[in-house]
């Protein structure tokens, strides 16, 4: 709760990933990739309850082992590989309505700590906005970006004279990282977008930013927990 807010944290976890197979419960430096998000949860000041969405029994049941609520299972349409989060999310808060802040903590971004979760969720309040996500800044200015015609020649993403050659020269930029957003409820069951023109963000580090997509995210993760582990990494 925050200055008399109720907050409703929510993990969307649904079985069947390709790119990973069975990537939610998959091992992280010696606990499922799920319990990471969901210690995270549970380390937060101002989450009043947290609960996990999903159709797969295996990461219920290492949800619950972890102390995550799992309060009913997803439907099956709902848990496609076409099926939308926002859909998900919504069926959520009709589930367990009646909290003024949903939060989202997605699996896939397990070196997200609490701090974060609370510094969004802070950031959204006191902006008085209805809604906040965390964003990390890119390793390359979109000055260095291409797409490739049918001929394979570079195309500039940019339409831009500039030529930035050092990244110094060059804007900050910021991407959306996944890990963490914020949205007052009843509002986001009308917008239906965490992505509006009312959105502010929290900057997260780029090593806190890592979403797991792919077999090689999963050993970054590793490399870097190690890393903390030996306090190099803030």
């Amino acid at each position: 709760m925050i200055d008399g807010y109720s907050v409703l944290g929510v993990i969307l976890a649904r079985g069947g990933s390709k790119g990973v197979p069975q990537k939610n419960v998959r091992d992280l430096a010696g606990k499922p990739l799920v319990a990471w998000t969901i210690e995270a949860g549970r380390e937060s000041k101002y989450l009043d309850r947290l609960i996990l969405s999903s159709d797969d029994e295996e990461i219920m049941g290492v949800a619950e082992e972890h102390g995550c609520e799992v309060p009913f299972r997803r439907p099956s349409d709902l848990a496609q590989d076409d099926s939308s989060s926002m859909d998900a999310l919504l069926h959520v808060l009709d589930q367990v309505p009646d909290y003024d802040y949903v939060v989202l903590l997605q699996p896939t971004s397990p070196l997200r700590v609490a701090d974060d979760i609370d510094a969004t969720i802070v950031r959204c309040h006191e902006d008085d906005t209805p809604v906040a996500v965390t964003v990390t800044e890119t390793d390359k200015p979109p000055e260095w970006m291409y797409t490739l015609t049918s001929d394979n020649r570079l195309r500039p993403v940019l339409d831009s004279q500039e030529n930035v050659t050092r990244r110094q020269d060059a804007e900050a930029t910021y991407v959306l990282n996944g890990a963490v957003y914020v949205a007052e409820s009843e509002w986001l069951k009308i917008e239906q977008t965490f992505l509006t023109k009312e959105t502010v963000v929290q900057v997260m580090p780029e090593w806190r930013s890592v979403d797991v997509d792919t077999e090689f995210d999963l050993v970054l993760c590793k490399t870097l927990v190690e890393e903390r582990k030996k306090s190099q990494l803030k």
